[in-house]
């Protein structure tokens, strides 16, 4: 895919890294599943840098509109998972 991550250029390196996992793990999910405990981890990780559910809508419709992937259908999804779940759409 070619197309860039909706990143703040506020962040630190390191909470870039993290956002940009996150990013990659729901694009897995799309493409060919992701582990439940592996999602959650980037999701709390993806949370602690963007905690305000007002940025967190934002960045998902920024994500979506440069990649056609929709991060909150995988979030909901993995709320109502269970640890060894596969999740993807």
């Amino acid at each position: 895919m070619e197309y860039s991550y909706p990143l703040d250029l506020d962040w630190s390196t390191e909470e870039m890294i993290a956002v940009t996992h996150f990013y990659q793990m729901i694009e897995k999910g799309y493409e060919s599943g992701v582990k439940q405990e592996t999602l959650s981890q980037a999701y709390q990780e993806f949370k602690q840098i963007v905690p305000s559910k007002a940025e967190e809508k934002t960045l998902f419709k920024k994500f979506e509109k440069v990649s056609n992937y929709r991060p909150w259908d995988l979030i909901k999804q993995l709320k109502n998972s269970e640890k060894n779940d596969i999740i993807k759409p």
